[in-house]
C-alpha cells in the first residue's frame, strides 16, 4: 500500500466511508448555504422593491455562469482532486456572502450572491462530489452517494431555520456573515481527508485489496456493452454520442424542475397564507425527508437500475407540483406536507443518481472533465427554472402555468434517461448478482 501522511488511509475497508462522512458534512453546509438564497429572497425583495424576476435572476445568472465554470472545475478535479478544488470553491462562496453585505444594486447581488456564491458552490456540492465519489464505490455506489448527499437534509433542518431566524432578527446582511462563517468549516475537512480516487492512497474501490479476485462486480460481472465500456473516453469522443446529449437534456429538465420550486417555494407559501417561519421550516423539511429519499433511491438504484430509480424520483416532482397547483385553489396543511414529502422522499433522490448515471456510461480517466460538461445541462436547467418561473409570475400574476410546465418537463427528463440507458452499458450490482 502506498504510504500516506493521512493515518486513516491505513484503514482500507473504511476509508471510502470516511470520504463519504466528510462529504456528508460538506454537503450539509455547502448546499444549504446556496439554498439560503430562497430565504434571503423575500428579505431582499422587501428592502429593495425590485421586480421578482430581477431578484430571482441573481440565482439564475449565477447558475448559468457557474455552468461555464463547471468544465474548469472538471479539469482541475482531474488534475488536483477535491482536496484543493473544494477549498477553492469554499473561498469563493465566503467572498460572495461577505460581499453581499455591502451592495445595494441588482448588479451587486448578481455578482456576489449570484456569480461568486453559485460558481463557488459548483466546486463543493453535487456536481463536484459526483466527480470523485463514484470512484470509491462500485457495488454500493448509489447507496454511498445517497448517504453522502443526505447530509443536505441534516443541514437543512438545522441550518435553514437558524438562517431564517438571523434574517428575521438581524436582516439579510447579518445572515450573509453567519453563512460565510459556517462555510469556512469545509476548508480543513476537505483539504485533509478528500482524495480523487482510492488508488491515490494505494487502495481499491469498496475497500478491496485489488487483484483479479478482488470482488469488483463492475469489472467481473456488470459490463453489458464491452466495446463501449472499454473505450478510453475523452470529452470529444463522448460529445459525439447520442447518449451524451440524452443525459445532458435529462439533467437540464430535472434540475429545471428541482430549482424552480426550491427558489420560489418559500415566497409562494408565504403569499398563499402560511407564516414565514412555517415556510422556512417546510424548506428544511424537504431536505430532511431528502435524507430518506437520497439513501433510499440510491440503494434502490443499485438493485433495479438507474433508469427505474430516475423514474421514481421524477414522479415525486410530478406529485410535488400537483400539490402546489392544489394549494393555489385550496390551501391546507395536508397539501403543504404532501408537497414537502414528495419533493424530499422521491425528488431529492435524483442527487444520488446524478453521478452514477454518467459514471456508468463514460467512466474513465477523464470522467471529471466529461461529467463537468455534461453536467452543464443541469446547471443551465437550474438557472433557467427559477428565472422562467419568476418571469411567468411577473407576466401572468400566477405560478400555475410554471407549475404545469414543470410537471411536463419531469416526464421529459424520465424519457431522456431511458434513451441514454446506462443499464445497457453496465448492470448495477443487484442485477449483476442476479
Amino acid at each position: 500500500m502506498k504510504r500516506s501522511g493521512n493515518p486513516f488511509a491505513r484503514l482500507p475497508v473504511f476509508y471510502g466511508w470516511i470520504v463519504v462522512a466528510v462529504s456528508f458534512v460538506t454537503m450539509a453546509i455547502a448546499v444549504n448555504a446556496r439554498t439560503s438564497y430562497s430565504l434571503l429572497f423575500p428579505a431582499i425583495l422587501d428592502e429593495f422593491q425590485w421586480d421578482r424576476s430581477v431578484t430571482a435572476g441573481a440565482f439564475s445568472v449565477g447558475f448559468v455562469v457557474s455552468g461555464v465554470f463547471a468544465p474548469v472545475v472538471g479539469l482541475l478535479m482531474d488534475r488536483w482532486g477535491p482536496r484543493l478544488v473544494i477549498p477553492m470553491g469554499a473561498a469563493l462562496v465566503i467572498f460572495g456572502f461577505l460581499g453581499a453585505t455591502v451592495v445595494s444594486t441588482p448588479l451587486g447581488i448578481y455578482t456576489t450572491l449570484g456569480v461568486l456564491v453559485m460558481s463557488g458552490s459548483i466546486s463543493m456540492t453535487y456536481i463536484s462530489h459526483s466527480m470523485f465519489l463514484p470512484h470509491w464505490f462500485v457495488r454500493k455506489r448509489g447507496l454511498a452517494i445517497g448517504i453522502a448527499f443526505s447530509g443536505v437534509g441534516i443541514g437543512s433542518i438545522t441550518l435553514l431555520p437558524w438562517f431564517q431566524h438571523v434574517i428575521n432578527t438581524g436582516g439579510f446582511r447579518q445572515a450573509c456573515i453567519v453563512i460565510a462563517a459556517t462555510v469556512t468549516l469545509i476548508i480543513p475537512l476537505a483539504a485533509y481527508f478528500q482524495r480523487q480516487r482510492p488508488q491515490d492512497l494505494g487502495l481499491e474501490p469498496d475497500g478491496d485489496h485489488g487483484g483479479a479476485n478482488s470482488g469488483n462486480i463492475d469489472a467481473a460481472d456488470s459490463i453489458v456493452d464491452r466495446d463501449w465500456a472499454e473505450t478510453d473516453w475523452t470529452l470529444g469522443l463522448a460529445a459525439k454520442t447520442s447518449r451524451f446529449w440524452w443525459v445532458f437534456f435529462g439533467y437540464f429538465t430535472a434540475l429545471f424542475v428541482w430549482y424552480a420550486v426550491l427558489v420560489h417555494q418559500t415566497i409562494f407559501l408565504v403569499e398563499t397564507g402560511f407564516d414565514p417561519q412555517v415556510a422556512a421550516t417546510a424548506l428544511g423539511l424537504v431536505a430532511l425527508f431528502g435524507i430518506a429519499g437520497q439513501i433510499g433511491i440510491g440503494a434502490l438504484s443499485d438493485r433495479v437500475g438507474r433508469e427505474w430509480a430516475w423514474t421514481v424520483a421524477l414522479s415525486g416532482y410530478v406529485a410535488c407540483y400537483g400539490a402546489l397547483l392544489a394549494l393555489t385553489v385550496a390551501p391546507s396543511t395536508f397539501l403543504l406536507y404532501l408537497m414537502v414529502a414528495m419533493q424530499g422522499l422521491l425528488g431529492f433522490g435524483l442527487a444520488s443518481l446524478y453521478g452514477p448515471v454518467s459514471a456508468e456510461i463514460f467512466s474513465g480517466r477523464r470522467f471529471a472533465t466529461i461529467f463537468a460538461v455534461i453536467g452543464l445541462g443541469g446547471n443551465l436547467g437550474a438557472g433557467a427554472g427559477p428565472w422562467l418561473t419568476g418571469y411567468i409570475f411577473d407576466t401572468t400574476g400566477s405560478y400555475q402555468p410554471a407549475f404545469w410546465l414543470c410537471m411536463a418537463l419531469s416526464v421529459v427528463s424520465v424519457f431522456c434517461i431511458w434513451m441514454a440507458s446506462p443499464g445497457k452499458v453496465r448492470r448495477v450490482s443487484g442485477k449483476a448478482i442476479r
